[in-house]
């Protein structure tokens, strides 16, 4: 019995008992990387990191069926589904960033989430070795790389300055003047205007 559920697993083929071990192989790979983002206190958790490798997953086996189930289908592209979900993933990402009001943190939140949804397509593929492997190299660059930097990054954290103004202003070398006799170097900067309300947000990060 244990053979035949091994080879339904390994079938190229969408079965039932194979599906159903890929999803829970992907709920779990997922639920490991989010388990390490909430640890860093980020909003996006295991559940999000779950659903989002698990509906790659399922996306995967759909694109894989239908060709499967419907071989007499013209003009099917099996890979249009699993295809649409790198590029719909990363409404997801942009929310976990829009979500910092303005602070660069939220990228490394963002690129796991991307990268969560491809170790969900690299599952529903079957390709079981390069997933789980993909899941472990992501914790060693969230974990490893995290300490390197506060070594030797030590004192060069990035921080927002955000000023709003009462008006509609365009020019912002009034602020730099001012920066730069303060000392303070400005990485780069950008603006939202409201014409509404008629004022100015300037975010200076420096």
């Amino acid at each position: 019995m244990l053979n035949e559920i091994y080879t339904q697993i390994c079938a190229s083929e969408v079965n039932s008992i194979g599906a159903i071990y890929k999803l829970f192989v992907s709920l779990l790979l997922g639920g490991v990387i989010g388990f390490e983002r909430r640890q860093k206190g980020q909003v996006a958790g295991m559940r999000t990191f779950a659903l989002i490798s698990t509906g790659a997953t399922l996306a995967m086996l759909v694109s894989i069926y239908i060709p499967q189930e419907y071989m007499g289908l013209k003009n099917g592209d099996p890979g249009r589904i699993a295809a649409q979900v790198i590029s719909g993933i990363g409404f997801l990402g942009a929310g976990a960033i829009i979500q910092m009001k303005g602070s660069v943190k939220g990228l490394t939140t963002a690129a796991g989430i991307w990268m969560t949804a491809c170790i969900g397509l690299a599952v529903g593929a079957g390709m079981f070795v390069i997933a789980t492997a993909a899941c472990i190299l992501i914790i060693a660059i969230l974990k490893a790389f995290e300490f390197f930097e506060k070594i030797f990054l030590r004192g060069r954290e990035q921080n927002v300055i955000r000023l709003k103004v009462s008006r509609i202003v365009k020019d912002s070398s009034l602020y730099h003047d001012c920066f730069k006799k303060h000392h303070v170097h400005v990485s780069y900067e950008y603006l939202r205007y409201d014409y509404t309300e008629n004022f100015t947000t300037f975010n200076f990060i420096v």
